[in-house]
């Protein structure tokens, strides 16, 4: 979020910057708003004035034994006006601090101008994209013709989009966690384990609310959400602080269940494990100083690809335009993997540098060793996320015979076990 001042300095950098996320903001509804708080402002200042110019005159009427009921009647009819007008003053500052919230985040001068995901820019790949010499089964075939992946149940119990993995299936899952968390840890990552709930203000921090709000699963009661990625949690676990700058950067991992309505996105991957409701994901978050925090994007990115090499996925990294950008990020790259099933890359990780925008709303700050604070820089990324993950290690590797090979660097994660059949 950024400060009104700002604003009124950069309207034409921001306009631009909503027009390219595709994000409607009423810019019009500012201006109205912006001309009546500045009419205000400005009459009551002179009726303050008066009042004061009023209150010395009766003091001196009353010292000198004159009547006062005349100029004492319109001194309190003055007052009355002054206090409408300071109560309207502060809910059009309350509609201001509202509008401001809804203002996207700029993008960086390297992200491309673009519409959709069609201009999105190919960084780099890598791995070949094997053609396997026999048909491949999507996921859900597969994983339903050997038991791991039960789509039904888990539509009886609670709904469709809320799978349930079951026997190898439910050890595959664990054994990707675990992997994951191990990995990040050894290459200098803090573990927590954050609450899947969070407050209000946690979700306003990260920017999900109030433009995502109806994405979210709530608990109306308590005015709780529950958390769609380990990002909100991680990012406000310094929410309200000034941290050292020497302790920058401050890179932490955390796996939790993750939990969407995904209400935009009816009709759209309906079979499998693509869209989901509920899912498992492990989160990298990194705290940064300004000058520091594109380096910080780019070993973030490159911590995301260290688990797909390992697996040895085929995939490509992805520059994001600026249409197919989030509300919050000011860069973002995409991984993607090849699935031959599905015959199609799919992202399973997402790499974003919010700059200071998400540190604003959440009040997160560094002091130089001058004494100074500023802003600290925030960053996420999945690390990975594992639906996606298990449908390219249910199709990548495939053998012709209805298996799953596990992959090497999970067998000891499954009681060395070396495929799923």
């Amino acid at each position: 979020m950024f400060p009104i001042k700002f604003v009124r300095e950069n309207l034409n950098l921001l306009k631009q910057a909503s027009e390219s996320k595709n994000i409607s903001v009423d810019w019009a509804f500012f201006q109205r708003k912006e001309n009546e708080r500045r009419q205000i402002i400005q009459s009551l200042e002179g009726e303050k004035r008066t009042h004061k110019e009023m209150s010395v005159e009766l003091a001196t009427l009353k010292q000198q034994g004159k009547p006062v009921d005349a100029l004492l009647k319109q001194a309190k009819e003055l007052s009355l006006v002054i206090k409408e007008k300071e109560a309207r003053l502060a809910e059009i500052e309350k509609n201001l601090e509202e509008f401001l919230a809804s203002i996207p985040n700029i993008p960086h001068k390297d992200v491309p101008l673009g519409r959709t995901a069609q201009d999105n820019l190919i960084v780099r790949t890598w791995g070949e994209v094997q053609t396997p010499s026999f048909e491949v089964m999507p996921h859900y075939e597969i994983g339903s013709k050997l038991g791991i992946l039960q789509l039904e149940r888990g539509a009886r119990m609670t709904g469709s989009f809320f799978p349930v993995f079951a026997g190898k299936g439910a050890l595959l899952v664990r054994a990707l966690i675990n992997f994951m968390l191990d990995l990040h840890t050894k290459n200098g990552f803090y573990e927590i384990w954050p609450p899947s709930l969070v407050n209000r203000k946690s979700m306003f921090g990260t920017g999900q609310i109030p433009l995502l709000e109806e994405d979210m699963y709530r608990l109306n009661d308590e005015d709780l959400f529950l958390i769609p990625t380990a990002e909100v949690p991680v990012t406000n676990y310094h929410r309200e602080e000034i941290i050292p700058e020497e302790r920058l950067p401050l890179r932490y991992c955390a796996y939790t269940p993750c939990f969407r309505r995904e209400a935009g996105a009816y009709g759209r991957d309906t079979r499998g494990l693509v869209r989901l409701h509920q899912f498992d994901k492990v989160e990298l978050v990194i705290f940064s100083k300004p000058e520091k925090s594109y380096e910080e994007h780019e070993f973030l990115v490159n911590e995301a690809e260290k688990v797909l090499q390992l697996l040895g996925f085929a995939y490509r990294v992805v520059l994001l335009c600026t249409g197919d950008m989030s509300f919050a990020a000011s860069k973002c790259y995409d991984l993607e993997v090849w699935t031959p099933g599905l015959n199609r890359w799919l992202e399973v990780s997402s790499c974003s540098n919010f700059e200071a925008f998400q540190a604003r709303r959440a009040e997160i700050r560094y002091r130089t060793k001058s004494g100074k604070t500023d802003y600290v820089h925030t960053l996420n990324g999945s690390g990975i996320a594992l639906p996606r993950t298990i449908i390219a290690i249910m199709e990548n590797y495939q053998t012709e015979k209805g298996t799953i090979t596990v992959p090497e660097v999970l067998r000891p994660y499954m009681s060395g076990i070396s495929e799923i059949s």
